[in-house]
């Protein structure tokens, strides 16, 4: 029953964000500040994972296929398609749902604990659309652009990966890079990255805004919100997997 509470309360406070919002001119400075926020600010911590993870990719597809039958240059085929299809969406999803999640929602906890969103209120702002819309539109926004990021940043690291240990010759690397794109594939992790987006800040903000008690129950609050970003994020990748590759 809990599930089915929570889940109304969700989309009640959805259609209560996207209500009767406040003047556009206060909007475009608050989505600006949070695109800084919630996008900017991760830019350092996507570079650093995807760099690691396109040269773990490369070097342990290149240790497990020392068949002399298979091609070299699927190692770099193999690291293409993985940072597109998965790594630079969910991965940097999940990250970004610990780092980027627990923020909003200890954020906005803080302000209802401490009353101002009551205050809000008051003066006849709509707090959940002034506080959680351009979260919203800010990582919808955003997050594309760091997801293309880290599928470069991730083959570079790659082709890092190759040239200095020798696991792979860089012209093969290259070349699987070439092999048979699928441009859809792109196309396919930016529709999830949007969903995945969305999930990251509205189910934080959801928390935040439902908090109660004092700073141990935000902290509880923060810490139920990255767990449900994160459960979230694993099942819609499942379905939209299902969806869009078959």
């Amino acid at each position: 029953m809990k599930i089915i509470f929570h889940t109304g309360r969700y989309f009640l406070l959805l259609a209560k964000v996207f209500s009767r919002p406040e003047k556009g001119k206060i909007y475009f400075k608050l989505i600006l500040r949070e695109i800084e926020n919630l996008g900017i600010n991760s830019l350092g911590i996507v570079i650093i994972i995807s760099v690691f993870m396109g040269a773990v990719i490369t070097l342990q597809t290149a240790y497990n296929l020392e068949n002399p039958l298979i091609p070299s240059y699927l190692i770099g085929l193999t690291a293409r398609d993985s940072m597109i299809l998965e790594f630079s969406s969910t991965i940097v999803g999940l990250i970004l749902a610990g780092k980027v999640g627990s923020n909003i929602a200890s954020e906005i906890g803080t302000m209802r604990i401490t009353e101002q969103i009551d205050a809000l209120e008051i003066m006849g702002v709509n707090s959940a659309s002034y506080l959680v819309l351009p979260k919203i539109i800010a990582a919808v926004f955003i997050n594309p652009f760091l997801t293309i990021i880290s599928i470069f940043v991730g083959i570079f690291g790659g082709y890092i990966a190759a040239l200095t240990t020798g696991a792979v010759a860089p012209s093969a690397y290259i070349y699987g890079l070439h092999y048979v794109f699928i441009p859809f594939y792109i196309t396919y992790s930016l529709i999830k990255v949007v969903f995945f987006a969305f999930i990251i800040t509205s189910v934080p903000a959801y928390h935040g805004y439902y908090s109660s008690g004092g700073a141990l129950e935000v902290g509880r609050s923060s810490t139920m919100a990255v767990v449900y970003s994160s459960i979230l994020i694993l099942l819609f990748n499942v379905i939209l997997t299902q969806l869009l590759l078959t």
